[in-house]
């Protein structure tokens, strides 16, 4: 006969022994609770930050200031696009939104297509179309991207009609403001939810 296991004894409830408070061993300094130090912010450090004021165009994300007949700024290279794709810009742009649409030139888009010559001279009679509204241009120089940056940032009440990517990826970042560009032969728009007639992506 092997020898049996012997069990160990079950302890029920069993707690750590804990040292007494009163011990000697224990420093009069350690027994006293440590106090939080409360971080209040020091006003020298303190830090002004300007930030834009939103415009009152804007219920949250929505633009209310948009709205037929609509305001539509036009870029060089969308005229261009256009005449490429044999695309009516007036006519394609009320397809697309299903209202009225007033499209507008600056001068420095306009300046532009004048310096790009002879081999764009029907972008140049479109855009002298007499149902082509002219937005005149106080700044120096014909650099149509910042113009039409600033203005919609100043103006909530337009559309930006471009294909260019760096001034859509410039527009994407200004609240309210949306892009109309070509896909598939047609014009699209971006960030407009009221758009039925927008080929849907």
């Amino acid at each position: 006969m092997g020898k049996g296991k012997t069990k160990a004894a079950k302890t029920y409830a069993a707690m750590k022994r804990m040292i007494n408070l009163k011990d000697s061993r224990i420093k009069y300094e350690e027994r006293q609770k440590k106090k939080r130090k409360s971080k209040k912010p020091n006003p020298e450090n303190i830090t002004e930050r300007n930030l834009p004021q939103a415009s009152s165009a804007m219920f949250f994300k929505y633009n209310t200031q948009l709205g037929p007949p609509y305001h539509i700024i036009v870029d060089t290279n969308f005229i261009n696009f256009s005449i490429k794709n044999k695309l009516e810009i007036i006519q394609s742009m009320m397809d697309c939104l299903y209202a009225k649409c007033i499209p507008y030139i600056t001068d420095c888009v306009m300046g532009e297509l004048e310096k790009l010559g002879s081999k764009y001279r029907v972008a140049l009679r479109i855009a002298r179309d007499p149902r082509f509204k002219r937005l005149p241009c106080l700044h120096k120089g014909t650099y149509a991207d910042d113009c039409i940056v600033q203005r919609i940032t100043q103006h909530k009440c337009y559309i930006v009609a471009t294909c260019d990517k760096d001034l859509r990826r410039r527009i994407r970042k200004i609240p309210g403001v949306p892009i109309m560009y070509l896909q598939q032969h047609r014009y699209s728009i971006e960030r407009m939810p009221d758009a039925f007639g927008a080929p849907k992506t």
